[in-house]
């Protein structure tokens, strides 16, 4: 997914923003983040692709996304999120 990231920050005209990794290791970090899973994406605090059938908890996430149900977002998607998030 960094890769992906990369890609949809330079495609979203963001490239510039900063990107931060954090390690979630515990239960209560993960409601404290609001960590649906790994990978989770944050951007300004909130998480785009949060759903309401999403727990928070330390787990693989699943995404829902045209094609399906995946591990990870496709770039496209990545930069719709970021480019919403540039326009706000």
């Amino acid at each position: 997914m960094e890769e992906w990231l990369a890609q949809a920050l330079v495609e979203a005209h963001v490239a510039g923003s900063e990107v931060v990794r954090e390690r979630v290791e515990s239960p209560a970090e993960a409601v404290r983040l609001g960590f649906r899973g790994s990978p989770t994406l944050l951007i300004r605090g909130r998480d785009p692709f949060a759903s309401e059938r999403d727990s928070v908890g330390l787990a693989c996430r699943v995404y829902r996304t045209s094609d399906g149900e995946d591990g990870a977002l496709s770039v496209a998607e990545l930069r719709v999120a970021l480019a919403r998030w540039s326009a706000s």
